[in-house]
């Protein structure tokens, strides 16, 4: 069963270095169909979905690593094996001194008609993977920005709207 996000929905949570929960608000334990303490100190790829490229989340950490945010359609698993997708924003938390001490991430509803064109463009990219790994999954996507003659960024802002 595929859950939807409301429109004002925000789901929040925040993560140490290695990925793990350190935050999540109630729209996130909700969605997620876990209780809050099934989901603190664990990896927050407790809800990764095997419909997920491996590719989008390579880039992801390659990206904010370096203290530049992310933009990412993202389809996450429930513990009831449920599914729902989310438009997330990735950042880094810094200290005062500039220092990386965890990441953020807000996600909300995604735009239908952008799904409309991730979803195929996701089985695609797994495909790939599959045969010829990581890299060239992402060069798919790659190939369609510069067909376009956009960044990764502009082209999934533009299709969330």
């Amino acid at each position: 069963m595929t859950r939807e996000l409301q429109e004002d929905d925000f789901i929040v949570s925040k993560t140490d270095l290695k990925g793990r929960l350190t935050y999540t608000n109630k729209i996130f334990i909700d969605m997620s169909e876990y209780r809050e303490s099934e989901l603190l100190a664990k990896p927050h790829n407790i809800l990764r979905h095997p419909d997920m490229p491996k590719a989008i989340f390579k880039y992801l950490w390659e990206t904010i690593v370096q203290k530049k945010e992310v933009f990412a359609f993202i389809v996450n698993k429930t513990k009831n094996n449920n599914d729902y997708w989310v438009f997330a924003n990735v950042t880094a938390s810094t200290d005062t001194k500039g220092n990386i001490i965890g990441y953020y991430s807000v996600r909300r509803k995604p735009n239908p008609e952008a799904l409309e064109i991730i979803i195929p463009l996701y089985k695609k990219m797994i495909e790939i993977e599959k045969n010829s790994g990581v890299d060239a999954s992402f060069k798919v996507l790659t190939d369609i920005c510069k067909e376009k003659g956009v960044s990764y960024d502009e082209y999934i802002i533009s299709l969330q709207g």
